[in-house]
């Protein structure tokens, strides 16, 4: 294996790569405008949420549970009748209603701890679950309020203290923005050297790197190390002037260490994606295909749902899968600053699932070339 052969032969796939203008504008796109997009698309707090009350006790400790609920948090609240309120949620006009039940502050005077409907409409996903605890916040805490001016025990039997570590705001566009930094590290580098091998057949190029003197290996490496670097490159760029420039968000961890810890996944997945390309015959069927492996590696890959929380089955099998030890790698380096001493174990097995991947593809790329040959 010539080191030279592969250098020249990188060289001219980045000269391709820069040809080719949608490629160049969907990496550029993936780690700039998609990474924004997905940090800033999940509402980081709650923001005018229609909710109705049915207020059957006109008490002054029920209008001031009324009151408690105002813009930009929750519309202004209307106040409706019981017979109204299955109606409208039907109709889809309200996302909480909240009862107050008639005797309300009596009870709660009397110290017996009276109890306030909340209906939700669940299929609000993001206004549902995180204005749910709003409520409940805001209930607990006027209730708390009036009752201490009426000299009412309402001290709570056990007091909880919370403690929000490595994001102390709950901030959603930490995650969202990191996350997206590492599924488009997946997704590009496994596109970028599929589709440089299938521009080689459709152009008619193979042809002509048989009748040189290189091997499939110098090849293979070719487009591994120059498709590698320019995710490896833009991944890097993007968390600086992106993630860390444009959004804000703090990066606890080595940054180097974390594009060496890249190096290893982007071993494994540029392989990958030379393996994809020796299979589909055109880009419409690599498209399907990165469809059918892409999808679930990031999915369940532990990125987006827990990997506690999947089957044991599940949990299993996507320890072949580099990005279950990527995205474990990455979230420990980038959000908890953790050091080599403690991610070592994805690194090794990084540098093994790509050892495995890389012998082959080599062996399927090696096959493919001797049939067009």
């Amino acid at each position: 294996m010539s080191a030279a052969h592969i250098l020249h032969l990188g060289v001219k796939e980045l000269r391709s790569l820069a040809r080719d203008t949608v490629m160049v504008v969907l990496m550029i796109h993936a780690f700039s405008l998609a990474i924004y997009t997905a940090a800033t698309a999940i509402p980081e707090s709650l923001h005018k949420a229609p909710i109705a009350v049915v207020d059957e006790d006109r008490s002054p400790l029920s209008q001031r549970l009324v009151d408690a609920f105002y813009p930009p948090t929750f519309l202004t609240p209307v106040l409706i009748t019981r017979e109204q309120m299955d109606a409208r949620m039907d109709a889809g006009l309200d996302t909480f209603a909240l009862d107050i039940p008639p005797g309300f502050q009596r009870d709660a005077l009397a110290g017996r701890s009276p109890t306030v409907q909340l209906n939700v409409d669940a299929t609000r996903m993001s206004q549902a679950f995180i204005g749910s605890a709003y409520i409940q916040s805001i209930v607990t805490r006027e209730a708390r309020t009036f009752l201490a001016g009426h000299e009412v025990e309402v001290a709570p039997p056990v007091d909880l203290a919370q403690r929000l570590r490595f994001n102390p705001s709950g901030n959603q566009t930490w995650f969202g923005a990191v996350m997206e930094t590492i599924n488009n590290i997946t997704m590009l580098s496994i596109i970028l050297t599929g589709a440089a091998l299938i521009r080689e057949r459709e152009h008619g190029t193979v042809e002509h790197l048989l009748a040189m003197p290189v091997t499939p290996l110098e090849i293979m490496a070719a487009k591994l190390w120059s498709m590698g670097l320019v995710v490896l490159v833009a991944a890097g760029l993007s968390l600086v002037l992106v993630t860390q420039g444009l959004l804000n968000v703090p990066i606890e961890g080595s940054l180097p260490l974390f594009l060496a810890g890249t190096v290893l996944h982007l071993f494994a997945t540029t392989s990958m994606g030379i393996f994809l390309g020796t299979v589909a015959r055109s880009m419409p069927q690599f498209g399907m295909l990165i469809l059918l492996v892409l999808l679930p590696m990031e999915i369940l890959s532990g990125g987006m749902t827990p990997r506690e929380s999947m089957p044991d089955i599940v949990r299993t099998i996507m320890l072949a899968a580099p990005t279950t030890h990527f995205v474990t790698m990455a979230q420990a380096i980038l959000f908890r600053g953790a050091g080599f001493s403690v991610v070592w174990p994805q690194f090794a097995a990084l540098a093994l699932i790509g050892a495995v991947l890389s012998s082959f593809s080599l062996a399927r790329f090696r096959k493919a070339l001797a049939t067009m040959a």
